[in-house]
């Protein structure tokens, strides 16, 4: 399973439900804007403000210094601090920041390449937060579960970061131009293609002066032509203005299709060999708050 948050603005807080994992790697694709002195991706336990949540890995890049500070805060205090003198990014150049969450420590490595290593202060258990604020524009934020990871968790973070960035490539994973950090147009890789029982939820929100917005049509686009298209729909489930979620299952002989809870339609596959179909995209008039793919 792979979760994907999509920032509208930082600061940004994504909670992952029942907490990280040991084996989860979490991936953030973004670019630190001119000018920028430091920013700051915290993995939090909760996300309450007042009294202040405990942090337990503040990783802080200090730009202008050439160092990252790295530390954990409990009870509103902060404990040691952990500095590395070596300063990978790089003013209005894109990076790719990865940390492996091991259940001793977090492994860190930037574009390829490994930073740092920090070891646990606070239990795991206790961690479901991830926090990005400072001067910094984040595309995307991606965490991949160590199920769908083709390597041991207990593995080297180089060897692992070779197979993440296979799941996680820039131009294949995700794809967002817009520096103000508007998630549509998305990309997303499927990881080893589609295959029957896999499901793919997209949680957004329709902008509300969204264009054509009447039809809910459903195609195929093959040997680069498009099929018949299907229409027929027994009521609209869009309204514009409003959050939606929907679930696309694949079972063996069709897309399953249900919206806020409720079955909406099947579309019989017209592409037979699942496998090869390794991407999802979504575009047009819509805000991306998440995907996820199970």
């Amino acid at each position: 399973m792979f979760v994907v948050f999509c920032p509208q603005s930082i600061p940004f807080a994504g909670t992952i439900l029942g907490g990280f994992l040991p084996g989860e790697m979490v991936l953030i694709q973004g670019s630190v804007p001119s000018g920028a002195d430091r920013f700051q991706v915290d993995f939090t336990c909760g996300s309450s403000v007042k009294p202040r949540a405990d942090v337990a890995f503040h990783f802080n890049p200090r730009i202008k210094k050439s160092c990252i500070v790295c530390n954990t805060l409990t009870k509103e205090c902060w404990g040691r601090e952990q500095i590395h003198y070596e300063m990978p990014f790089r003013l209005e150049v894109d990076f790719e920041l990865i940390i492996l969450i091991l259940k001793d420590q977090f492994k860190v490595a930037v574009n390829g390449a490994h930073l740092l290593e920090y070891k646990h202060r606070v239990e795991l258990e206790r961690v479901d937060t991830i926090s990005i604020s400072g001067k910094v524009k984040v595309q995307a934020v991606g965490i991949l579960s160590p199920s769908s990871s083709p390597t041991s968790p207990a593995g080297s973070l180089t060897n692992q970061d070779t197979e993440m960035r296979k799941c996680f490539c820039a131009s294949d994973f995700l794809f967002v131009t817009s520096c103000f950090l508007q998630s549509i147009p998305f990309r997303g890789q499927l990881v080893n293609g589609l295959s029957v029982g896999r499901s793919i939820i997209i949680k957004g929100e329709t902008n509300q002066n969204a264009e054509s917005f009447s039809r809910f049509v459903r195609n195929s686009f093959l040997s680069d032509c498009w099929g018949h298209e299907e229409t027929v729909l027994a009521s609209f489930p869009f309204t514009a203005g409003q959050y939606f979620e929907m679930i696309i299952r694949c079972d063996s002989q069709h897309f399953r299709v249900a919206m806020n809870g409720q079955h909406q339609l099947d579309y019989k596959h017209r592409m037979k060999e699942l496998s090869a179909i390794n991407q999802v995209e979504v575009k047009g008039d819509v805000t991306l708050l998440a995907v996820r793919v199970l």
